[in-house]
Protein backbone atom coordinates (compact mmCIF):
# COMPACT_ATOMS: atom_id res chain seq x y z
CA UNK A 1 0.00 0.00 0.00
CA UNK A 2 1.33 3.67 -1.08
CA UNK A 3 0.52 6.96 0.73
CA UNK A 4 0.86 10.21 -0.65
CA UNK A 5 -0.62 13.69 0.01
CA UNK A 6 -1.56 16.52 -2.70
CA UNK A 7 0.43 19.23 -1.66
CA UNK A 8 -1.86 21.40 -3.42
CA UNK A 9 -4.71 20.48 -1.60
CA UNK A 10 -3.00 20.19 2.33
CA UNK A 11 -4.07 22.96 4.44
CA UNK A 12 -1.18 21.96 6.86
CA UNK A 13 -3.64 21.04 9.68
CA UNK A 14 -1.54 17.92 11.15
CA UNK A 15 -4.68 15.82 11.96
CA UNK A 16 -2.79 12.92 9.28
CA UNK A 17 0.27 13.09 11.45
CA UNK A 18 -1.88 13.15 14.78
CA UNK A 19 -3.72 9.60 13.46
CA UNK A 20 -0.69 8.12 11.91
CA UNK A 21 2.65 9.14 12.94
CA UNK A 22 4.48 6.33 11.33
CA UNK A 23 3.29 7.21 7.90
CA UNK A 24 2.80 11.41 7.68
CA UNK A 25 5.31 14.06 8.70
CA UNK A 26 5.06 17.41 8.71
CA UNK A 27 7.20 19.26 6.41
CA UNK A 28 9.68 22.51 6.36
CA UNK A 29 6.57 23.78 4.25
CA UNK A 30 4.29 23.24 6.79
CA UNK A 31 2.69 20.94 4.85
CA UNK A 32 2.31 16.98 5.36
CA UNK A 33 4.39 14.44 3.67
CA UNK A 34 3.93 10.45 3.44
CA UNK A 35 7.62 9.04 5.12
CA UNK A 36 8.21 6.39 2.88
CA UNK A 37 6.73 5.63 -0.19
CA UNK A 38 5.19 2.02 1.17
CA UNK A 39 3.10 2.13 4.29
CA UNK A 40 3.94 -0.30 7.23
CA UNK A 41 1.27 -2.90 7.09
CA UNK A 42 0.89 -2.16 10.72
CA UNK A 43 0.26 1.11 9.95
CA UNK A 44 -2.15 0.64 6.94
CA UNK A 45 -5.47 0.78 9.21
CA UNK A 46 -4.31 4.31 10.69
CA UNK A 47 -3.51 5.50 6.91
CA UNK A 48 -6.80 4.53 5.94
CA UNK A 49 -8.29 6.65 8.57
CA UNK A 50 -5.91 9.64 8.44
CA UNK A 51 -7.33 9.47 4.85
CA UNK A 52 -10.40 9.12 5.58
CA UNK A 53 -10.14 12.00 8.19
CA UNK A 54 -8.80 14.53 6.34
CA UNK A 55 -10.66 17.30 5.93
CA UNK A 56 -9.69 18.84 2.58
CA UNK A 57 -8.90 14.89 1.02
CA UNK A 58 -5.19 15.49 0.20
CA UNK A 59 -4.65 11.98 1.16
CA UNK A 60 -4.76 9.42 -1.00
CA UNK A 61 -3.52 5.39 0.12
CA UNK A 62 -3.98 2.51 -2.01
Amino acid sequence: MKASVDASTCTGCTLCCDIAADVFQMGDDGLAHAKAEEVPAAAEASAKEAADSCPVGAITVG
